[in-house]
């Protein structure tokens, strides 16, 4: 049987209740509310639960802060960057085991340990 107090009234008063949020956001964030395509969202929900966990909301976040950050890299920079990456992708692709490919790299670039690693597995 419930107690007087915790049965369900027939009205409620909010005469004294305020508007706004229960919880307000930490500082630097802000509270909105945006529609995004449902496909969308479950891939970020994926990549969180594949992780071990985490949060869908701060990854949205730092994918977004990544691309604004690249869309303001000078166009150099930005295709050294790609070419880079091609080039990696491009040697590991050809059964190279290891490929640096940077702006101070040497032909050298720790051949040493590629060496020994390549003799000894």
């Amino acid at each position: 049987m419930r107690k007087k107090s915790e049965e369900m009234r027939e009205e409620y008063s909010f005469k004294g209740a305020r508007r706004g949020v229960v919880v307000p956001p930490e500082p630097g964030k802000t509270r909105i509310t945006i529609r995004i395509d449902t496909d969308i969202l479950d891939w970020f929900r994926n990549q969180v639960t594949e992780a071990g966990g985490g949060n869908y909301q701060t990854l949205i976040n730092a994918v977004l802060r990544r691309h604004i950050e690249r869309a303001e890299e000078p166009t150099e920079k930005t295709l050294r960057r790609v070419i880079r990456e091609e080039l990696r992708r491009a040697g590991l692709e050809r059964g190279f085991t290891h490929v640096e490919a940077g702006p101070l790299v040497r032909s050298s670039y720790h051949a040493e340990e590629q060496f020994e690693e390549s003799c000894h597995g």
